[in-house]
């Protein structure tokens, strides 16, 4: 072993608190970064393994009713390498155990052989056979959620009768790797389940023989989507084609590709902060161990050392922290990323999701963390590499003091000899002062931008569930239904107020942008389901026009007062331009809205029912769930308390996983940044607080000086902390940002204040396990003069 590499490993052990605290804050860079991209790929790859084993459609559209015969000119439009022609109906289902009914899904899939599309992956059991109508195959997260296996049994209420189904296998589909019910924001494997029968059972229960209502197509490789989706509508038209549309229009695969865009995001935002402060933590630490080695690099230089084996000695240094850094945020981001596949195996139901450890994943996240913290040192291995022998053996020349605000400034004598002391040594340092104060900030912007999070969704929670849909229910009709349909709903056991409401599909154009979604009828004076202004008040529909969200609005570039152009797609895809009247708040899809009278007036068929919002009487849930089973036109029931419950769970146990991992992230920031600036001000005023102490000044006063000024830096830290966080918070919020929902960007005085206050606690922490240090100090060998 060299004499260089000797001198290594007694530096490291000498300062092995430092290089640890900086490893430390390189790990949470590593961590995050294998944890962000691992589960990145993971989720795409797994994704695309299923949509390619089990042909997940690209391309699908729903209708009326058309006859089988169709589908050789179906199969015919150019690009199509598949085509399923299906029917797919929504029901009631009636489980056992369970008070309240819950909706489901009715898809059928062939007779004899595989779909050629949307495939099924068979986790057990056999799949239903086409001579036994009772048979289904049931999605695996609704069997988990009622523990049902082959075999088990529940009624469903299909084409107005009540059926007993029973359960031959648990299944898998591409199509509902994210199932979620209607009126749900979040998945509720409870209330929600898709099953599959054969072709001719479902055709006969629902008068479908020789017909399909759904049209789902693979295409090939690099076809024009768009040519695909024209001729599609082309052909469904004459048969109430409600409008073809890709993958990205469809439900599952939206809720995905959302997940990997924060997955993305988090790759792309979290990472790079630790490493800027790891870098910053090996900047200071190696200047100042060069600083303190200044006479030793002289001599080395004499004896015949070289500047480029000086300068390798120094970045071993660095490469070794880096090191141990890059280890331990590599089994972190592992342990990191296999919790989160388990997440995600709760929320996606896929055969299989394996969280990805493919060695480039590690190789650069090593990679990118050592040349971090050699960027950090840079500076100071320059130093070294351009210091001449003569001058590195000679004690640097002392730093030049100049009063700042004259000796009989007023200002100065609020303060104690040794708070200026204190003071002074931060001024003649700002870019030091700046910097450790900028990382300390960062700690603090962490946690705000997590617990701005809980602000955010108590927010949405609030405005979506108590401010605009206050209705305890919603009942969907499986076919628009006549206004009487409201007088006999609101006759119902329990119902307190009932109010109508129509809902039509549409593709809502101007100029050359245009969104595929629906416009809901909003009734005059409605009380249940309201539109809201941005001061999220009740906004009454006007009498004509159109009202949508600001997100609409920005994603068409629509204003009040433009014309838009709507395309309706139940109605044989029939034209209208319709003014728009306002804009309005909502957090949750593409809203639109336009009072029932004007929308029955475009739609030109008269008054029109598509479900009733209504508001119930607790005691009286288990006689209007008896009554909702016996009722043949209601196909869908959403549960509106049900679902702000599931929707608060969810989003708070996600969150709290969050919170817990940045407040984890933001205690090694702060004590990494808070204990080596602690411990380099020691190092380097170890002089002068032992001269103090010989003259006289207790313990308690001598370690004040390294105190105030650490306590100055955290203090400076806090709003620079608000304001990183402020900044960050709006990232993530603009990041996450969709068309199925959007974050309100709400922080509280709160948040700020928590966000502090842990700060805080962790620096206090760090400077009084400096202060220990304080109190041991060896006068006799520290105030000897090294000549």
């Amino acid at each position: 072993m060299s004499v260089l590499d000797r001198k290594l490993l007694r530096d490291l052990a000498r300062m092995w608190a430092q290089v640890l605290a900086i490893a430390l804050v390189m790990a949470c860079g590593v961590a995050t970064l294998v944890l962000a991209i691992g589960a990145y790929r993971s989720l795409d790859e797994t994704r695309a393994a299923f949509y390619d084993r089990y042909r997940f459609a690209t391309v699908f559209s729903g209708l009326t009713r058309a006859p089988l015969q169709l589908k050789t000119r179906l199969s015919s439009i150019s690009g199509v390498s598949g085509i399923e022609l299906r029917i797919v109906k929504p029901v009631l289902l009636d489980i056992p155990g369970m008070v309240e009914p819950a909706t489901g899904i009715a898809v059928s899939i062939p007779d004899f052989g595989e779909p050629a599309v949307n495939r099924l992956y068979l986790r057990s059991g056999r799949l239903p056979e086409p001579g036994r109508t009772s048979e289904i195959a049931v999605t695996e997260p609704f069997a988990a959620a009622h523990r049902m296996a082959p075999g088990s049994r529940f009624d469903a209420i299909m084409n107005g009768r009540k059926r007993t189904l029973t359960v031959t296998g648990i299944v898998l589909s591409p199509e509902y790797i994210y199932a979620i019910g209607p009126g749900d924001l979040v998945p509720d494997q409870r209330r929600f389940g898709v099953f599959f029968m054969p072709r001719t059972a479902l055709a006969g229960i629902f008068d479908m023989t020789g017909a399909f209502n759904d049209v789902a197509i693979r295409t090939q490789r690099n076809v024009d989507l768009r040519a695909v989706i024209d001729a599609l509508d082309t052909l469904l038209k004459p048969y109430g084609g409600t409008g073809a549309h890709d993958r990205d229009d469809q439900i599952s695969h939206m809720f995905l590709d959302s997940e990997l865009v924060q997955l993305r995001a988090m790759a792309m935002v979290i990472p790079p902060v630790f490493l800027f402060v790891s870098a910053f933590l090996v900047n200071m630490i190696l200047t100042r161990l060069i600083a303190l080695e200044r006479e030793q690099v002289g001599l080395m230089k004499a004896v015949g050392y070289g500047p480029m084996a000086i300068a390798w000695h120094y970045a071993k240094l660095t490469l070794i922290v880096a090191l141990v850094g890059i280890a331990i945020g590599s089994v972190a981001g592992n342990w990191l990323g296999r919790g989160m596949t388990d997440l995600y195996a709760r929320f996606y139901s896929f055969p299989f999701l394996i969280f990805r450890q493919s060695l480039d994943l590690y190789a650069i996240a090593a990679t990118v963390s050592a040349l971090a913290a050699l960027a950090g040192s840079a500076r100071a291995i320059w130093s070294v590499v351009r210091l001449p022998p003569a001058v590195a053996m000679q004690p640097p020349a002392p730093t030049r003091y100049r009063s700042l605000l004259g000796a009989g400034s007023r200002l100065l004598r609020v303060f104690s000899q040794l708070t200026i002391m204190a003071l002074r040594h931060l001024i003649r340092w700002p870019v030091r002062t700046l910097t450790t104060a900028l990382g300390t900030s960062l700690a603090v912007a962490l946690l705000i931008t997590a617990l701005f999070a809980f602000d955010s969704t108590a927010f949405m929670v609030d405005t979506v569930f108590t401010r605009s849909e206050r209705q305890d229910a919603t009942l969907s009709f499986s076919t628009e239904r006549s206004p009487r349909a409201l007088q006999e709903v609101a006759a119902m056991p329990g119902v307190l107020r009932a109010e109508g409401f129509r809902a039509t599909p549409v593709i809502l154009r101007h100029g050359h942008r245009e969104r595929r979604l629906v416009i809901q009828g909003l009734v005059r004076e409605a009380d249940l389901s309201r539109a809201l202004d941005k001061a999220l008040d009740s906004v009454e529909p006007p009498s004509s026009g159109l009202m949508i969200s600001e997100w609409v609005a920005n994603l068409l570039d629509l204003h009040i007062g433009d014309i838009a152009e709507v395309e309706l797609l139940e109605r044989d895809h029939r034209m209208a331009a319709v003014p728009i009247s306002s804009v309005v708040e909502s957090f949750i899809g593409l809203a639109v809205y336009m009072r029932t009278d004007a929308l029955d007036r475009m739609i030109g068929d008269g008054p029109r029912l598509s479900g009733v919002h209504v508001a119930i009487d607790p005691s009286q849930l288990s006689k209007l769930y008896e009554t909702i089973k016996r009722t043949p036109a209601v196909a869908a029931i959403a549960l509106q308390g049900l679902s702000r419950e599931r929707f608060r769970e969810t989003i708070e146990e996600n969150i709290t996983i969050m919170t817990t991992v940045y407040a984890a992230l933001a205690v090694i920031i702060t004590f990494g940044v808070v204990y080596n600036s602690a411990r380099i001000q020691f190092s380097e005023r170890a002089r002068e607080l032992a001269s103090l102490r010989v003259l006289g000044f207790t313990k308690g006063e001598v370690s004040s000086v390294l105190l105030i000024e650490l306590g100055a830096i955290v203090a400076l830290a806090q709003p620079l902390g608000w304001l990183f966080g402020y900044f960050f918070s709006w990232t993530v919020v603009e990041g996450f940002s969709s068309d199925l929902f959007r974050v309100p960007f709400i922080i509280d005085r709160s948040t700020f204040a928590a966000s502090s206050l842990v700060v805080l606690g962790v620096a206090a922490l760090s400077a009084l396990i400096v202060r220990r240090r304080v109190d041991r100090l060896d006068l006799v060998r520290v105030l000897k003069t090294r000549e």
